[in-house]
């Protein structure tokens, strides 16, 4: 089965259901996408409306991946900085693919799509993103190209006494 990937898709009711669903499946599969299980959509539906609204205003800009039947296999916000002084880089932000899909070579595919789409932004030189410690993602992300730029021990809270890495990944598209 192969993902087709868009970017910057025409948001309708039907995307955003697929996006709301992709991500909420992500995140009760254990993914590390800013919740922790269980979730429902309506736990989820915030984030993706601000996510949302950062597309539309322009500041963000979004890859999405298909399956054969049309459903939305993976996602990722590619997020412009505004600091004048770090315009040459984008962050990549809640990088996803269906769990029914990992573990097939879809992830790679992903991230090949994400540097495709930050390489095709003008001036965009390298892509950053944030690594949830403690679940081996900077080993994939490194076999992607990316290397590992800073952590901070202890940043990100999962429960009372489970707390993670938050680690910076960065690739250079140059």
């Amino acid at each position: 089965m192969t993902i087709t990937f868009t970017v910057d898709p025409v948001v309708d009711p039907a995307l955003h259901a697929g996006i709301l669903s992709l991500w909420t499946d992500v995140s009760n599969a254990g993914g590390a996408v800013g919740f922790v299980p269980p979730v429902s959509s309506d736990d989820i539906r915030p984030a993706l409306v601000k996510q949302l609204a950062a597309v539309a205003e322009g500041g963000s800009r979004l890859l999405v991946g298909r399956d054969e039947e049309g459903a939305v296999a993976a996602a990722a916000f590619l997020t412009r900085n505004t600091h004048r002084l770090q315009l040459h880089w984008l962050w990549a932000y809640t990088v996803m693919v269906h769990p029914r899909h990992q573990g097939k070579g879809r992830g790679r595919e992903l991230m090949a799509a994400v540097a495709d789409a930050a390489r095709s932004i003008e001036g965009i030189e390298a892509i950053r993103l944030g690594v949830r410690g403690g679940m081996g993602l900077e080993r994939f992300y490194a076999a992607c190209g990316y290397k590992e730029v800073g952590r901070v021990p202890d940043a990100i809270r999962v429960a009372p006494g489970d707390d993670r890495d938050d680690i910076t990944m960065l690739l250079p598209l140059r």
